[in-house]
């Protein structure tokens, strides 16, 4: 896969992880702390990986283990809202996935040697 297309999956996967949370608290009694601190930050990433920050991809990342942690706890401890949490577990090890692609390809790809 190309990085630009690379950057494109990771992009959507990020607006996806959004829009899961904006519908998951839509109906929450503190719906702006919500957004702010949920829907907010994969939205800024996506904005940043398509506009090729140079961390961006690396934050969504790190945030996406934060991501992978809240989706177990919500889908362990509150079975009313476990498909929730398991679509947003499943939405962050994706993201996980593709944001570390580049760096396993450099470090476990084909060396090639010169002379």
């Amino acid at each position: 896969m190309s990085t630009r297309a690379q950057e494109i999956v990771l992009a959507l996967l990020l607006v996806a992880l959004a829009v899961l949370f904006a519908v998951w608290f839509a109906q929450d009694k503190h719906w702006l702390a919500s957004q702010l601190v949920f829907t907010l930050p994969p939205l800024l990433l996506a904005l940043g990986v398509l506009v090729r920050r140079g961390k961006a991809m690396f934050w969504a990342g790190v945030l996406a283990l934060f991501w992978f942690s809240h989706g177990v706890m919500s889908a362990w401890s509150h079975p009313e809202v476990a498909l929730w949490g398991w679509l947003e577990l499943a939405l962050a090890l994706a993201v996980i996935g593709v944001a570390s692609a580049p760096g396993l390809r450099r470090r476990f790809g084909r060396k090639t040697t010169t002379g």
